[in-house]
């Protein structure tokens, strides 16, 4: 398979499990939530009172908590643990084929250099 071919499977594959194994997992409930109105566009003018009367700023405030970080990353851990020991089961099939037309409408993918050890994209 040429490199150009490798490249759009692995583009609609990472989108695809994107939708299914991230989006759609309990990070649409942490979504759910009313967002803050700010009038500077970075948020330097929200601040939140806690329960013992600090006022804390929006950029240094936790927005998820260990529990719920948790609950996240066991499910997006089954989701993709899911994703890649059925995918030839047919009802998983059906899932992906319906989730990859609107996957297929975000943006291209990219390497993402944070993930080699050297910073290095081609990962030397």
């Amino acid at each position: 398979m040429d490199n150009y071919s490798e490249e759009r499977i692995a583009a609609k594959l990472a989108r695809v499990m994107a939708m299914m194994c991230v989006r759609n997992t309990k990070l649409e409930d942490l979504h759910a939530g009313r967002v803050p109105i700010t009038r500077t566009g970075d948020y330097s003018d929200v601040f939140v009172v806690d329960a013992d009367g600090r006022k804390i700023p929006w950029p240094e405030i936790s927005r998820i908590d260990d529990d719920e970080m948790g609950a996240l990353l066991r499910d997006v851990v089954n989701r993709l643990y899911t994703f890649h020991l059925k995918s030839d089961d047919p009802g998983l099939r059906a899932e992906i084929e319906r989730w990859m037309a609107v996957a297929g409408k975000w943006d291209e993918p990219k390497l993402d250099a944070r993930m080699f050890g050297s910073g290095n994209a081609t990962g030397e």
